[in-house]
């Protein structure tokens, strides 16, 4: 309960966040995800950011052969009060063939971040919340220092395995080593 004179905050649920889209308080080109129960305003997305969530989602395209979907900008449900929307994620078939609401973590294999003017969210309150919900494999691509930063094995709010990526170095998702990319292909 507020005291008087605190400030309080509101702690959202996707319900809630839902019902906020429904009655045209949020509206769908809004750039808002539910993260921890809040609503976070994401940045808007620059030129190098939208090149290489392209790049990304067609070579993830090309080489899914029916193994998974790729989701470009679409929610991932983590919990009853956190529903980021990252730039890429790699989800089972099955989840998105029977529509029945958006993936879990259990049913995606990789979350992609691409950071710019985002980078100190997406590694810290995002890896986090990534992390805790059990999502396996995080990259986050740094576009500050034309790197991708891979994040595996998730254990409490932190991975296991980290390790930075750049110049000629491929990169693989775990599930999947044979997608593998060149990082300063990917990155202009």
């Amino acid at each position: 309960m507020p005291v008087a004179g605190h400030p309080h905050r509101y702690q959202f649920t996707v319900e809630e966040f839902h019902q906020l889209g429904e009655v045209g308080i949020l509206g769908e080109n809004d750039r808002i995800e539910l993260l921890d129960g809040e609503l976070i305003v994401m940045s808007p997305i620059g030129y190098r950011h939208s090149y290489v969530v392209t790049r990304l989602n067609k070579l993830f395209v090309l080489r899914a052969k029916n193994r998974y979907e790729v989701q470009p900008q679409n929610p991932v449900a983590l919990s009853d009060i956190s529903e980021p929307q990252p730039d890429l994620a790699l989800v089972r078939s099955e989840v998105v063939s029977r529509a029945e609401g958006l993936p879990e973590p259990e049913d995606t294999f990789l979350i992609v971040e691409i950071a710019d003017a985002s980078l100190r969210y997406d590694r810290g309150r995002k890896l986090r919340a990534y992390a805790r919900a059990g999502i396996a494999e995080l990259w986050i691509v740094n576009l500050k220092d034309n790197t991708i930063e891979i994040h595996r094995e998730p254990e409490g709010e932190t991975y296991r395995f980290s390790r930075i990526a750049r110049g000629r170095e491929k990169v693989a998702p775990a599930a999947f080593p044979d997608v593998a990319v060149v990082v300063e292909k990917l990155i202009p």
